[in-house]
């Protein structure tokens, strides 16, 4: 026979039993309502994504396989992936086959790693300088973001300007200090025209880096510094062993969102140096074929392995840090 007390203690536990499973029920119920109205609410915002860039981005990867010419759009005819491969006459024809499209990828991957690298050194150290507290610290915040703040264009025409052979002021400095004996074309040679744009890109986009990693610095723990200090570690040392190690996270997001920009580059270069084999990125050379030759599908085709190119990149840098953090864990 069951006593009193057991069945009192039977009654309680299905009592919290029944409880908890109403509360979980009630937060399912909960979460699903929440995911719904997400949805709801996102749903404007991805009809005028898919409109905007979902359409041209399909229509792109579509002219890509066919001869569409600019001057007759209508009558464009499906050729399958020629403008890609394609053997014709004993040799291979094609984007893939292009040695100028190569060439466009090189310079663009070129570009990309010096200009970020650069741009992530120098973005570290000014990042440091501003994290530290002296007069006028706001003051020259601002006007570290000047050059950022400034439009691709005006930026890139100010600099043709002062990069001048004839009236730039860049020349007229180095040939004052002795530097130079005559003038240079920064932009027209060919040896150095890919060094200018680089220039100009590091000093318009460092502070876009200072920018994210000071905010990573402002976000780092005190006490590790306290204590390497009552320790009495060496400063270049604490760098190295805790600022740089806490920052990594905040300087990977910086230089993968740098990156990826970088890979796309085309209003600094077609400024500078226009159509220009020495400098051409993968976003000129697309526009060349689009607009000079008139060839929509060969240019769509280039546009097209372009955008491969960024997907493969961000989807790699994604995996990457996801699994560099996971190790860490």
């Amino acid at each position: 026979m069951v006593g009193p007390k057991f069945a009192r203690g039977h009654d309680a536990a299905f009592d919290l039993s029944r409880k908890r499973g109403s509360r979980a029920a009630r937060h399912a119920s909960l979460t699903r309502e929440r995911v719904r109205s997400a949805w709801l609410f996102l749903a404007p915002m991805l009809l005028v994504l898919a409109l905007v860039a979902g359409w041209p981005l399909l229509r792109t990867i579509w002219f890509g396989f066919t001869n569409a010419n600019l001057a007759d759009l209508r009558h464009a005819d499906f050729i399958g992936v020629a403008n890609y491969l394609s053997y014709d006459n004993g040799q291979w024809t094609g984007l893939l086959a292009d040695p100028g499209w190569w060439r466009a990828v090189w310079n663009t991957v070129l570009f990309a790693v010096v200009s970020v690298t650069l741009e992530t050194v120098f973005g570290i150290i000014i990042a440091l300088v501003l994290n530290t507290p002296f007069r006028g610290r706001g003051l020259v915040r601002t006007a570290v973001l000047i050059p950022w703040a400034v439009p691709t264009i005006v930026s890139a025409k100010m600099w043709g300007w002062m990069l001048n052979d004839q009236f730039g002021i860049v020349n007229h400095a180095l040939q004052g200090l002795g530097i130079l004996s005559h003038p240079i074309a920064w932009t027209a040679d060919p040896q150095l025209a890919l060094l200018a744009v680089v220039t100009v890109d590091v000093w318009k986009t460092t502070p876009f880096m200072a920018l994210l990693i000071l905010a990573g610095l402002q976000m780092l723990p005190t006490d590790c510094y306290e204590a390497a200090k009552l320790d009495g570690v060496h400063p270049v040392k604490v760098f190295f062993r805790v600022t740089l190690p806490l920052l990594r996270p905040a300087v990977m997001v910086a230089v993968i969102f740098r990156a990826l920009d970088a890979l796309r580059v085309f209003d600094l270069i077609y400024v500078l140096t226009s159509n220009s084999p020495d400098t051409m990125s993968m976003s000129v050379y697309a526009r060349q074929q689009l607009v000079d030759f008139q060839e929509i599908g060969y240019g769509s085709a280039a546009s097209t392995a372009l955008f491969m190119v960024i997907a493969l990149c961000t989807v790699a840098a994604i995996v990457a840090s996801r699994m560099r953090f996971d190790n860490e864990d």
